[in-house]
C-alpha cells in the first residue's frame, strides 16, 4: 500500500507509507537498519498466524544499532540476516525466485536500501504498486550520473560528485524505478570553473 505523501513535486519521486499486515498466503519482509522498528510494529498488529507463513530478511545497515537479536526473537518462520542492504540482495533474489502466488511483500529501511529492495522486486517481475514500503533512517540517495551512467551510493550533498567520471552533479528529485536511483546532471557544464559549495541535503 503506497502512501499519498510526496517529498517533492516530481511524480517519479518514491512514495512511502506504513507497513500494515494484510491477508495473504505468505509474507516476505525485508528490512534494513532502523526499519527494524517498522517490523516490530507490523508483527505487533498482525494475526497469530502471520509469523507461521512469513520470512524476514534483515540487513544490519550502517547505523550503530544492531537489531539482529530483536528481529530473530520476533519468531519469523524463516529468518536471514546480512551486514548491509547490498549483501542481502542474493538472499532477496533467491526468495523472489521461489515466491508463491499471493505473497505480500513488505520493505523498510533507509532511502538507498529501499531503492535496492524495490529494484530487486521489479527485476523479478513484481508490480511496485503491490509492494508495501516504509521509510526509516537516512535519506541518503543512490544517484545515477546521466552522463556516464555510473551509480554513486549514499549521496548526502547537493551538488554531489560522480564516483565514476568525477563530474559535479545536481541531484534531482527525478527517480528511475528501473535503475533504482535518483538522476544527477552536470551542474556546471557551461563553466567548469564555477564550482558551487556542497551542502548536506539528504
Amino acid at each position: 500500500m503506497m502512501s499519498t505523501t510526496q517529498y517533492a513535486s516530481f511524480k517519479s519521486r518514491p512514495l512511502y507509507g506504513t507497513l500494515s499486515p494484510v491477508s495473504a498466503t505468505a509474507h516476505l519482509v525485508v528490512a534494513e537498519g532502523e526499519g527494524s522498528e517498522a517490523v516490530k510494529t507490523l508483527v505487533a498488529s498482525a494475526s497469530a498466524e502471520f509469523l507461521d507463513n512469513a520470512t524476514l530478511i534483515y540487513a544490519k545497515g550502517s547505523g550503530p544499532e544492531d537489531a539482529t537479536d530483536a528481529m530473530q526473537a520476533l519468531g519469523f518462520k524463516r529468518f536471514h540476516t546480512s551486514a548491509t542492504a547490498t549483501a542481502s540482495l542474493p538472499r532477496l533474489n533467491a526468495a523472489l525466485d521461489r515466491l508463491r502466488m499471493g505473497t505480500q511483500i513488505y520493505l523498510t529501511g533507509n532511502e538507498s536500501a529501499l531503492s535496492l529492495f524495490v529494484k530487486a522486486c521489479a527485476d523479478a517481475g513484481q508490480d511496485y504498486q503491490g509492494l508495501q514500503t516504509e521509510h526509516h533512517g537516512s535519506l541518503a540517495r543512490r544517484m545515477q550520473c546521466v552522463h556516464c551512467k555510473g551509480i554513486t551510493e549514499n549521496v548526502t550533498t547537493q551538488p554531489a560528485e560522480c564516483a565514476h567520471c568525477g563530474l559535479l552533479l545536481l541531484v534531482r528529485d527525478h527517480y528511475s524505478r528501473r535503475i533504482g536511483a535518483f538522476q544527477g546532471v552536470n551542474i556546471n557544464a557551461e563553466d567548469p570553473a564555477d564550482v558551487p559549495a556542497k551542502e548536506e541535503m539528504f
